[in-house]
């Protein structure tokens, strides 16, 4: 676990690195925090992981299925390679960046299973709807979204995502107790707070 936990610190922190505009990164961790602490997420992800525990007969701890569930799709769904591989994937059929990343995701999610358990592959939701999602709608994604403001937010949303992976990792090594649900939706805010910093540039 404490292998498992200094890895996937390393991983947060290589994300987290690339940010180029560290107040996107602050504002939007911020105004999540604010709104997944309102929505109390972190204790509807423990209620679901402790009802598909039941569902499956599982006797591991719902936080435990939780953590899996989180951290897996924080690992896989983040990140320049999921976007691009599915815009690639949508736009030109070209499917080499999301072949290579699902063999990366595979040997990951094997070693996150064996200590986080089966709560890693309930990932596979979130990664087929965003991947998929972004894949299906690749020519409107092209076509609306400026190429520059696209590279930027994906700088962002990485570096966001990042530092939640990190907070992840070092609640593996039991050196805090960080809530990573109720700051989830901070990925969601780099979206709205990276077009307001643009229009103050």
């Amino acid at each position: 676990m404490q292998g498992i936990g200094l890895a996937v610190i390393l991983i947060g922190l290589q994300m987290a690195f690339v940010t180029e505009q560290i107040i996107v990164v602050l504002l939007s961790l911020l105004m999540g925090a604010v709104l997944g602490e309102w929505l109390r997420l972190e204790d509807r992800l423990n209620q679901l992981g402790k009802w598909v525990g039941n569902q499956l007969g599982s006797k591991e701890d719902d936080t435990r299925v939780s953590q899996g569930f989180v951290t897996a799709s924080l690992i896989f769904v983040i990140g320049a390679m999921a976007i691009i591989g599915a815009l690639d994937s949508g736009l030109r059929g070209d499917h080499e960046v999301l072949i290579t990343k699902g063999i990366l995701d595979g040997f990951v999610s094997l070693v996150l299973t064996t200590t986080l358990g089966f709560g890693v592959i309930l990932s596979v939701i979130p990664v087929l709807l965003y991947q998929g999602s972004i894949a299906l709608l690749a020519t409107q994604i092209e076509g609306i979204i400026p190429k520059a403001y696209l590279d930027g937010f994906i700088t962002e949303v990485t570096a966001v995502g990042g530092l939640l992976i990190v907070a992840i990792g070092l609640n593996l090594l039991n050196i805090t107790s960080i809530r990573i649900g109720n700051l989830l939706p901070a990925v969601i805010m780099v979206g709205f707070v990276y077009s307001v910093y643009l229009l103050f540039l």
